[in-house]
């Protein structure tokens, strides 16, 4: 009893150092927001009076509603499209048998031990060869490069492999006689997938549609690239605001505890199903 004692204290001092780790970061840069131009430049450890003005100064100096709706509306959009192509391509590998399927498999797997930044360079060539192609060919005017449609493609691009790959071990958890149960009882085998797998393997889905979504909204080094002043997401404003209004880190840390909201709040609201779905592909039925 007193081994297992010490295993549960022992266990929860890791847990406590693990927390802080990672909640440190956040609590410093809410601290740092609170602070003066002064104190955030200073490094010093409290704000002696709290400036929530701060708060309201990004939305007047910056274009901060303008970076927030372009994050919104790309993350939404690159969520939906990946989530949709990785649904159907991950339960095609679960549940049936073809020529290269295992192959395909892990290909999928292999695009994501290739550092991103490698593609960076040739996405960019490749998207200006094409719009030349397309306006002396066809003579239409089809931009990718700072525009909407180039930077969800290349997202939408990047997430679907390893969203196939999530999703095919919580469509292969999911036990097929219940599909046979239904293809019995006359199903069609889109009625079956339709109204039988998609709302079992839902906790998987609505996991896979947050870490999509969260890990779009972080990215920067490709939206610098592919976007301009109107496309511009809130990783590229802040960015941009350092060193254009002469290092205000006070509202640098304003605008980042603002970004974090809407990712704070959509977390809240899957969380039973983010909870359910990291946990329902680990064992096969």
């Amino acid at each position: 009893m007193r081994e297992e004692r010490w295993i549960t204290y022992g266990a929860w001092v890791v847990l406590v150092l693990i927390l802080t780790l990672q909640l440190f970061p956040i609590a410093w840069m809410v601290n740092t927001s609170l602070m003066t131009q002064l104190e955030a430049a200073t490094g010093s450890l409290l704000p002696q009076t709290p400036q929530w003005e701060n708060y309201l100064d990004i939305w007047r100096v910056l274009p901060f509603f303008h970076y927030l709706k372009n994050s919104l509306l790309v993350c939404s959009l690159t969520t939906l499209f990946a989530l949709g192509i990785a649904t159907l391509a991950g339960y095609a590998l679960a549940r049936f048998r073809f020529p290269g399927a295992e192959l395909f498999g892990g290909s999928v797997l292999l695009t994501q031990v290739i550092p991103g930044i490698l593609f960076l360079i040739p996405i960019y060539i490749m998207y200006i060869a094409f719009q030349n192609w397309v306006q002396q060919a066809l003579g239409l005017e089809i931009r990718l490069v700072g525009t909407y449609p180039g930077l969800i493609l290349t997202y939408t691009a990047f997430f679907v492999p390893i969203s196939i790959w999530i999703l095919r071990g919580f469509f292969a958890s999911i036990p097929k006689e219940l599909e046979e149960a239904a293809l019995v009882d006359g199903a069609t085998p889109f009625q079956a997938f339709r109204q039988v797998i998609l709302p079992l393997a839902l906790p998987g889905i609505a996991a896979t549609a947050v870490y999509i979504f969260l890990t779009a909204w972080d990215e920067l080094l490709f939206a610098q690239i592919l976007t301009n002043e109107a496309t511009a997401t809130i990783p590229v404003g802040i960015r941009n605001f350092v060193g254009n209004y002469q290092n205000r880190y006070d509202l640098v840390m304003a605008a980042a505890t603002v970004a974090t909201l809407p990712v704070l709040v959509l977390f809240f609201l899957v969380q039973r199903w983010l909870i359910q779905g990291l946990t329902a592909g680990a064992v096969k039925g």
